[in-house]
C-alpha cells in the first residue's frame, strides 16, 4: 500500500539560517493516491515576531500563536506521522530547509532520514509545462483545482489544494494502480509504480537570495522567475 503526505509550511519569514521559524504545519494523507482525512495540522509558538511581509502572506498574528506548543514539544508526533512515508511538497528546498533547522535544534537527524522520499511538484510542474507560471494558484487554475478560498496562505489549505493538484499532474498512476491490484490479488505481486523518482530531490544547499524563489510564499514576485535553486537529482528516493 502506497502511503503519500502531502506537505506544506507557514513560517516567519525566508531564512531558516538566520533564524526564521516554522509557524504551522499542514499534512494530508493519500493511501494508494486516494484522501484518507488522516489528516495533521498544528501550530507553533516560535519564540519570536513574524517579518512584516510574512505577516501579509499568511495572517497568522504572534498573538494567536502564543499559547500555542513549541515545534520541539510535538516533533514525537510529527515524525511518527510522518515515518516511511513519500511526501510530496511545492518547492521542496523551502519547507525541506525548516524542517532541517528545526530538526537541528532539537538534536535530531535530517528531515529526509525519517521518510521514504522527498517528491517535488514544482520540478514535475516546470518539466511539465516548460516557461510557464508553475505557482500553486497557477497550477490550480490549469489543472481546474478550485481555490477560491485561498485569500491567504494557509499550511492546511495549501496541503489539500496541492494533493488535488499532485493527483491531477499524475493521473496517469490510477490505471497502473487498478491493473497492479488485480494482478497483485491474482498473482501476490509487488506493487507497480511510475517512476517519479527524477522528481525526488535532496537540497544542496538554499541560502536567502535562494528561498526567494519560493514560489507561494513570494506571491508578489511572478513566483520565482529570478531566483535559483541547486539540487542533487536522486536515481533512488532519499
Amino acid at each position: 500500500m502506497s502511503r503519500q503526505i502531502v506537505l506544506d509550511t507557514e513560517t516567519t519569514g525566508l531564512s531558516a539560517e538566520g533564524g526564521d521559524r516554522i509557524i504551522e504545519l499542514g499534512c494530508v494523507e493519500l493511501l494508494n493516491r486516494k484522501l484518507t482525512g488522516n489528516n495533521l495540522h498544528l501550530y507553533f509558538n516560535p519564540g519570536r515576531d513574524s517579518h512584516e511581509d510574512a505577516l501579509k502572506v499568511h495572517g497568522i498574528s504572534n498573538e494567536f500563536l502564543k499559547d500555542k506548543p513549541k515545534f520541539a514539544d510535538v516533533v514525537p508526533q510529527i515524525l511518527d506521522y510522518l515515518q516511511g512515508a513519500e511526501i510530496i511538497i511545492h518547492n521542496a528546498a523551502f519547507d525541506v530547509g525548516f524542517l532541517n533547522k528545526e530538526l537541528e535544534l532539537t538534536g535530531r537527524a535530517p528531515f529526509s532520514t525519517y521518510v521514504a522520499s522527498i517528491t517535488d511538484t514544482l520540478a514535475m510542474a516546470k518539466e511539465m509545462y516548460p516557461g510557464k507560471r508553475n505557482s500553486l494558484d497557477a497550477l490550480c487554475d490549469r489543472l481546474g483545482v478550485d481555490n477560491s478560498g485561498r485569500t491567504l496562505h494557509g499550511a492546511l489549505l495549501d496541503a489539500e489544494l496541492l494533493a488535488d493538484v499532485y493527483i491531477n499532474l499524475t493521473r496517469g498512476q490510477d490505471a497502473l494502480l487498478i491493473v497492479d491490484d488485480a494482478q497483485e490479488g491474482a498473482e501476490g505481486g509487488a506493487s507497480a509504480q511510475v517512476d517519479l523518482s527524477r522528481f525526488a530531490l535532496q537540497v544542496i544547499t538554499a541560502n536567502e537570495q535562494e528561498l526567494a524563489a519560493h514560489e507561494d510564499v513570494m506571491t508578489q514576485i511572478d513566483k520565482s522567475s529570478g531566483g535559483k535553486t541547486i539540487w542533487r537529482k536522486l536515481s533512488a528516493a532519499v
